[in-house]
């Protein structure tokens, strides 16, 4: 099963990427996108179904020009999680600004679906929490 869970991430990554919209057929209608653990997010912790995912989104990258996402690594977490650590790239709106950031996703995995992910402002932490070191 953890291979299975580790393609799902990685087709998840790959459609945004290619697509700049989420995989429906590979979140569950319940799924719950987390910030409780991204330091310094101002708006709502959490996001409801993939409409929520989107306002993320659309909220996440308004303040960005040249918004892109490179995918670093997925690491198979056991007990249906894996992470991704992710670098974003792009530049402030309002100040012309560079801004390189990584960041984790510690996605849970059911039946084959997303149900669950949440987004860690330190890789570190993120790994640290699901019992891997990096």
């Amino acid at each position: 099963m953890s291979e299975e869970n580790v393609e799902i991430v990685r087709r998840y990554y790959e459609h945004r990427q290619s697509h700049g919209d989420f995989l429906a057929e590979l979140l569950a209608p319940d799924y719950v996108w987390d910030m409780s653990h991204f330091r310094g997010w101002a708006e709502q912790r959490t996001y409801e179904g993939i409409e929520g995912a989107r306002l993320f989104i659309r909220e996440w990258t308004a303040a960005f020009d040249d918004w892109a996402i490179e995918v670093e690594a997925i690491h198979d977490a056991g007990d249906d999680r894996v992470v991704g650590v992710v670098r974003q790239r792009g530049r402030s709106k309002s100040a012309g600004v560079p801004v390189d950031m990584r960041y984790a996703q510690v996605f849970t995995i059911r039946e084959g679906k997303q149900v669950r992910m949440e987004m860690y402002d330190n890789p570190d932490d993120a790994l640290t929490a699901v019992g891997l070191e990096e």
